[in-house]
């Protein structure tokens, strides 16, 4: 089968979300190790003195490029000594790319995060997070990488068309604002619970590439979850999340055993296996290993939805990595927070 007919199909697509402005965000089947893009409030919220992340997600590759997103961040807190004892301020920076359609659609964001953790008890086990977001958008459609109806004849592809756009590439940029908190409990010290909730695009910023007046929809997420230990070397870790962007609506929930292989207390070798479940959409096998104060994960989303057909049941492959640079004190006292 000639595979220009979906390239068709993508430009088609990618032109109807840029005039009716129903498009979503970029998500990850991983959102558990990409914090900075599920919940400003996560901003410092770990035990170390800085913490880099990054996830990559190509979506449905069997449809020509249709989806590629990679993000990549750093956090860290500050003024650590003029902060009374287990509170933190958070501070970080984050890059999104996300590209649509074999690169017909290039969206780029830049985003500066901030976050203050406020304990309310005395030992620490309960805390909760309120955090922003500014966001800096940059989106470009580049019709000259596009196909068009024209160029499909009789006699063949040609590669060229009637078609004119005297302003392509067309681009479009904006500010963005975004809010959040955690709420966060344990028990012992051992284990942690959390409920969350965020807000993206609070402003509503308008993005259209013709000229009209199209706002984003705000992007709403619940999520919760919690680890907690099963034996003497194993944990469990659980997530569920649940977001709506206007008629757009997603459930993932799923949970990943631990088993610890070795190591010290300090730095572990774990391993991590589990899956999740996106409703109605796909079930997403997950492994990883935790070695180093790094954390490397891939997942796999496998189609289960209508789009099973097309898709041959491939929706995209995931990659994430964590890495937590430990304190210098091993007898710091550590806060309590949700572990990625």
């Amino acid at each position: 089968m000639n595979k220009h007919p979906f390239r068709i199909f993508l430009f088609f697509a990618i032109m109807l979300m840029a005039s009716s402005l129903r498009a979503q965000d970029p998500h990850f089947s991983q959102f558990f190790v990409s914090p900075l893009t599920l919940n400003p409030a996560y901003t410092g919220k770990f035990n170390g003195t800085y913490r880099f992340s990054g996830n990559f997600k190509k979506q449905w590759p069997t449809v020509n490029n249709a989806f590629t997103t990679s993000t990549a961040a750093i956090d860290f807190s500050i003024l650590n000594k003029n902060l009374p004892d287990n509170d933190t301020w958070g501070v970080g920076l984050m890059a999104v790319n996300d590209q649509s359609g074999n690169k017909i659609l290039n969206n780029s964001f830049y985003t500066l995060s901030t976050a203050y953790t406020k304990t309310l008890d005395e030992d620490g086990m309960h805390q909760l997070a309120i955090g922003f977001q500014g966001t800096y958008a940059s989106k470009r459609l580049d019709l000259r990488r596009a196909d068009f109806e024209d160029e499909l004849t009789a006699l063949g592809f040609t590669g060229m068309t009637t078609e004119a756009f005297a302003n392509s590439p067309f681009s479009i940029n904006y500010l963005d604002i975004n809010t959040g908190f955690i709420y966060s409990l344990s028990t012992n010290g051992d284990n942690s619970f959390y409920i969350g909730g965020s807000v993206y695009h609070v402003n509503r910023p308008s993005e259209a590439f013709n000229g009209g007046n199209y706002l984003l929809n705000t992007r709403t997420t619940l999520h919760g979850g919690s680890y907690f230990p099963v034996g003497q070397y194993g944990f469990f870790h659980a997530s569920i999340m649940h977001q709506v962007q206007g008629a757009a609506k997603e459930t993932i929930a799923g949970g990943a055993f631990s088993y610890t292989m070795g190591g010290s207390p300090e730095n572990p070798l774990e391993l991590y296996a589990g899956a999740w479940y996106r409703l109605g959409d796909a079930l997403i096998p997950y492994m990883g290993i935790e070695v180093n104060h790094f954390r490397i994960g891939v997942s796999y989303d496998i189609n289960t939805s209508t789009l099973r057909p097309a898709s041959i049941s491939r929706g995209g492959t995931e990659l994430s990595i964590i890495y937590i640079n430990p304190f210098s004190d091993p007898l710091k006292r550590k806060i309590n927070c949700p572990k990625f």
